[in-house]
Protein backbone atom coordinates (compact mmCIF):
# COMPACT_ATOMS: atom_id res chain seq x y z
CA UNK A 1 0.00 0.00 0.00
CA UNK A 2 2.63 2.41 0.47
CA UNK A 3 3.95 1.94 -2.84
CA UNK A 4 0.32 2.41 -4.67
CA UNK A 5 0.27 5.78 -2.09
CA UNK A 6 3.80 6.65 -3.84
CA UNK A 7 1.96 6.22 -6.83
CA UNK A 8 -0.67 8.26 -6.49
CA UNK A 9 1.01 11.18 -4.85
CA UNK A 10 3.27 11.35 -7.89
CA UNK A 11 0.15 10.82 -10.26
CA UNK A 12 -1.14 14.27 -8.39
CA UNK A 13 1.57 16.53 -8.94
CA UNK A 14 2.44 15.58 -12.03
CA UNK A 15 -1.59 17.06 -12.99
CA UNK A 16 -0.84 19.40 -10.60
CA UNK A 17 1.73 20.76 -12.82
CA UNK A 18 1.03 20.06 -15.94
CA UNK A 19 -2.34 22.51 -15.14
CA UNK A 20 -0.12 24.67 -13.64
CA UNK A 21 2.28 24.81 -16.63
CA UNK A 22 -0.72 25.34 -19.05
CA UNK A 23 -2.15 28.28 -16.74
CA UNK A 24 1.05 30.31 -16.42
CA UNK A 25 1.34 29.98 -20.52
CA UNK A 26 -1.90 30.77 -21.28
CA UNK A 27 -2.78 33.66 -18.68
CA UNK A 28 -1.52 36.54 -21.47
CA UNK A 29 -2.69 39.59 -22.12
CA UNK A 30 -5.22 39.54 -25.12
CA UNK A 31 -7.19 40.98 -27.47
CA UNK A 32 -10.57 39.32 -28.55
CA UNK A 33 -12.34 38.95 -30.69
CA UNK A 34 -9.67 36.87 -32.48
CA UNK A 35 -11.18 37.37 -35.90
CA UNK A 36 -13.31 40.04 -37.06
CA UNK A 37 -14.81 41.77 -40.67
CA UNK A 38 -13.32 43.99 -42.80
CA UNK A 39 -14.38 47.29 -42.68
CA UNK A 40 -16.63 47.16 -39.40
CA UNK A 41 -16.96 48.82 -36.32
CA UNK A 42 -15.55 46.40 -33.87
CA UNK A 43 -16.09 46.29 -30.14
CA UNK A 44 -12.68 45.20 -28.43
CA UNK A 45 -11.40 43.53 -24.96
CA UNK A 46 -8.54 43.69 -23.94
CA UNK A 47 -8.33 41.46 -20.96
CA UNK A 48 -5.34 41.69 -18.44
CA UNK A 49 -4.01 39.03 -15.84
CA UNK A 50 -1.73 39.63 -13.08
CA UNK A 51 0.74 37.51 -13.33
CA UNK A 52 3.17 38.25 -10.78
CA UNK A 53 2.67 38.64 -6.69
CA UNK A 54 2.37 42.77 -7.06
CA UNK A 55 -0.63 44.50 -8.76
CA UNK A 56 -0.87 45.71 -11.89
CA UNK A 57 -1.02 49.17 -11.53
CA UNK A 58 -1.33 50.14 -15.44
CA UNK A 59 -1.56 48.99 -19.42
CA UNK A 60 -1.23 50.71 -22.08
CA UNK A 61 -1.76 49.41 -25.81
CA UNK A 62 -0.77 50.79 -29.46
CA UNK A 63 -3.55 50.87 -32.12
CA UNK A 64 -2.46 49.55 -35.01
CA UNK A 65 -2.12 52.16 -37.85
CA UNK A 66 -5.08 50.84 -40.16
CA UNK A 67 -7.02 50.54 -37.52
CA UNK A 68 -9.56 53.61 -36.23
CA UNK A 69 -10.00 53.89 -32.50
CA UNK A 70 -13.00 56.20 -31.64
CA UNK A 71 -14.31 55.12 -27.68
CA UNK A 72 -13.83 53.43 -24.72
CA UNK A 73 -16.00 52.17 -21.75
CA UNK A 74 -15.19 53.72 -18.96
CA UNK A 75 -14.42 51.61 -15.82
CA UNK A 76 -14.75 52.52 -12.18
CA UNK A 77 -11.45 52.92 -10.35
CA UNK A 78 -9.24 53.32 -13.58
CA UNK A 79 -8.36 56.80 -15.83
CA UNK A 80 -8.18 56.25 -19.59
CA UNK A 81 -5.62 58.16 -21.40
CA UNK A 82 -5.58 58.30 -25.53
CA UNK A 83 -2.42 60.01 -27.12
CA UNK A 84 -2.84 60.76 -30.79
CA UNK A 85 -0.47 61.86 -33.20
CA UNK A 86 -0.74 65.20 -34.98
CA UNK A 87 -3.01 64.06 -37.43
CA UNK A 88 -5.57 63.27 -34.84
CA UNK A 89 -5.47 59.67 -34.63
CA UNK A 90 -5.07 57.49 -31.46
CA UNK A 91 -1.61 55.53 -31.27
CA UNK A 92 -1.93 54.67 -27.89
CA UNK A 93 -5.13 53.92 -25.09
CA UNK A 94 -3.85 53.74 -21.50
CA UNK A 95 -5.93 52.75 -18.33
CA UNK A 96 -4.39 53.49 -15.15
CA UNK A 97 -5.72 52.19 -11.95
CA UNK A 98 -6.70 54.89 -9.34
CA UNK A 99 -5.80 52.80 -6.25
CA UNK A 100 -4.85 49.14 -5.70
CA UNK A 101 -5.19 48.06 -9.38
CA UNK A 102 -5.38 44.13 -10.43
CA UNK A 103 -4.83 41.89 -7.79
CA UNK A 104 -2.00 39.32 -7.66
CA UNK A 105 -4.27 36.01 -9.33
CA UNK A 106 -6.94 38.54 -10.95
CA UNK A 107 -7.91 39.92 -14.02
CA UNK A 108 -9.49 43.37 -15.50
CA UNK A 109 -10.96 44.12 -19.04
CA UNK A 110 -11.28 47.15 -20.90
CA UNK A 111 -13.16 47.75 -24.21
CA UNK A 112 -13.28 50.38 -27.02
CA UNK A 113 -14.98 50.80 -30.16
CA UNK A 114 -12.63 50.71 -33.31
CA UNK A 115 -12.87 50.43 -36.75
CA UNK A 116 -11.34 47.90 -38.80
CA UNK A 117 -9.47 48.61 -41.71
CA UNK A 118 -10.74 47.28 -45.35
CA UNK A 119 -7.95 45.16 -45.89
CA UNK A 120 -7.62 41.56 -45.28
CA UNK A 121 -4.79 40.77 -42.72
CA UNK A 122 -3.58 40.04 -39.18
CA UNK A 123 -3.60 43.08 -36.52
CA UNK A 124 -0.94 43.14 -34.41
CA UNK A 125 -2.08 44.23 -30.48
CA UNK A 126 1.43 45.20 -28.77
CA UNK A 127 0.44 45.88 -24.80
CA UNK A 128 2.66 46.55 -22.30
CA UNK A 129 1.42 45.90 -18.79
CA UNK A 130 3.18 47.82 -15.34
CA UNK A 131 3.48 46.49 -12.26
CA UNK A 132 3.41 48.46 -8.83
CA UNK A 133 7.24 48.18 -8.67
CA UNK A 134 7.80 50.07 -11.58
CA UNK A 135 8.42 46.86 -14.04
CA UNK A 136 7.05 46.91 -17.21
CA UNK A 137 6.30 43.62 -19.18
CA UNK A 138 6.01 44.03 -22.95
CA UNK A 139 3.41 41.93 -24.47
CA UNK A 140 4.89 42.59 -28.23
CA UNK A 141 6.22 39.26 -28.87
CA UNK A 142 6.11 36.98 -31.94
CA UNK A 143 3.29 33.93 -30.85
CA UNK A 144 5.71 31.33 -29.65
CA UNK A 145 7.35 33.48 -27.56
CA UNK A 146 7.56 34.31 -23.60
CA UNK A 147 5.41 37.79 -24.12
CA UNK A 148 3.21 37.16 -27.48
CA UNK A 149 1.34 40.06 -28.70
CA UNK A 150 -2.35 39.16 -29.05
CA UNK A 151 -3.54 38.99 -32.89
CA UNK A 152 -7.09 39.44 -34.50
CA UNK A 153 -7.43 38.30 -38.04
CA UNK A 154 -9.27 40.48 -40.15
CA UNK A 155 -11.36 38.85 -43.19
CA UNK A 156 -13.89 39.53 -45.65
CA UNK A 157 -17.83 39.11 -44.21
CA UNK A 158 -18.24 36.37 -47.06
CA UNK A 159 -15.18 34.53 -45.76
CA UNK A 160 -17.23 31.84 -43.45
CA UNK A 161 -13.88 30.15 -42.53
CA UNK A 162 -13.50 30.55 -38.70
CA UNK A 163 -9.49 30.67 -38.30
CA UNK A 164 -7.56 30.85 -34.97
CA UNK A 165 -4.97 32.84 -34.86
CA UNK A 166 -1.76 30.74 -33.39
CA UNK A 167 -1.56 31.85 -30.33
CA UNK A 168 -4.53 30.76 -29.41
CA UNK A 169 -4.30 27.44 -31.25
CA UNK A 170 -1.28 27.32 -29.11
CA UNK A 171 -2.82 27.65 -25.56
CA UNK A 172 -5.59 24.93 -27.06
CA UNK A 173 -2.69 22.43 -27.86
CA UNK A 174 -1.32 23.07 -24.48
CA UNK A 175 -4.61 22.83 -22.83
CA UNK A 176 -5.25 19.41 -24.49
CA UNK A 177 -2.20 18.49 -24.08
CA UNK A 178 -2.32 19.03 -20.08
CA UNK A 179 -5.65 16.88 -20.04
CA UNK A 180 -4.67 13.88 -22.01
CA UNK A 181 -1.47 13.68 -19.67
CA UNK A 182 -3.31 13.96 -16.11
CA UNK A 183 -6.08 11.21 -17.95
CA UNK A 184 -2.99 9.12 -18.43
CA UNK A 185 -1.04 9.73 -14.82
CA UNK A 186 -4.92 8.97 -12.94
CA UNK A 187 -5.14 5.77 -15.58
CA UNK A 188 -1.67 4.34 -14.82
CA UNK A 189 -2.66 4.91 -10.94
CA UNK A 190 -5.96 3.20 -11.42
CA UNK A 191 -4.19 0.23 -13.23
CA UNK A 192 -1.61 -0.01 -10.27
CA UNK A 193 -4.26 -0.52 -7.58
CA UNK A 194 -5.73 -2.97 -9.41
CA UNK A 195 -2.49 -4.72 -9.71
CA UNK A 196 -1.51 -4.53 -6.29
CA UNK A 197 -4.56 -5.31 -4.98
CA UNK A 198 -4.45 -8.77 -7.15
CA UNK A 199 -1.23 -8.98 -5.43
CA UNK A 200 -2.11 -8.48 -2.19
CA UNK A 201 -5.34 -11.22 -3.17
CA UNK A 202 -2.91 -13.46 -4.06
CA UNK A 203 -0.90 -13.39 -1.08
CA UNK A 204 -3.61 -14.11 1.26
CA UNK A 205 -5.18 -16.95 -0.86
CA UNK A 206 -1.50 -18.36 -0.63
CA UNK A 207 -1.41 -17.90 2.92
CA UNK A 208 -4.41 -19.60 3.28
Amino acid sequence: MKKFSQTITAAFFSAVLLFAFHDSASAHVTVKPVQSITGSSETYTITVPTEKNIPTTKVALRIPKNVQFYSYQPVPGWTTEVIKNAHGQAQTVSWTAKESGIAPGAFQQFQFRALNPKQTGALAWNAYQTYKDGSIVEWTGKENGETPHAITNVVKSADTTRSVPHGDRGNQILSLTAIVLSAIAIALSVITLVALRKKKDKVSSDAK
